[in-house]
């Protein structure tokens, strides 16, 4: 069963580019080796029809674009103008590394959040299990 999603950005700055991450107050676990892995509030996944496969997009919703963009302008993150697309407000910060991550300000029904359902079935067959090897063991 799916339980999340584990992003990876590259980056040729890892260090400023984590710095811009610890600014948005992520809940965090440090990993060693300079790795972190950040916390991130509910996502969605979308297919979308296209030419070519292994083509991928990540972007950072928010509540407020116009509100994030103030913000990341005062924590010297450049933000490029808002963009209006038919699903929401767009736009597209430059990160301290030099890449580019898009955020926007959804406008389309949003899904309801996955939550996993523990294996029950998992921790019963592992009962049965047990159950025949005591029995084998019995004979």
């Amino acid at each position: 069963m799916i339980i999340g999603a584990h992003i990876i950005i590259q980056s040729k700055d890892a260090d400023a580019d984590r710095a811009f991450l610890n600014r948005l107050t992520l809940p965090s676990v440090p990993m060693g080796g300079g790795f972190t892995i950040y916390g991130l509030p509910p996502s969605e996944v979308a297919i979308h029809p296209s030419e070519k496969n292994d083509v991928h997009e990540f972007y950072l919703m928010c509540d407020d674009v116009k509100a994030t963009i103030r913000e990341m302008e005062r924590a010297g993150i450049a933000a490029s103008p808002i963009a209006e697309a038919g699903w929401g407000l767009m736009t597209t910060l430059t990160l301290p590394g030099g890449g580019k991550l898009g955020v926007y300000e959804p406008k389309h029904p949003r899904p309801k959040q996955h939550r996993p359902v523990k294996a029950k079935k998992r921790a019963a067959k592992k009962k049965v299990v047990k159950k025949k090897t005591a029995r084998k063991r019995q004979r």
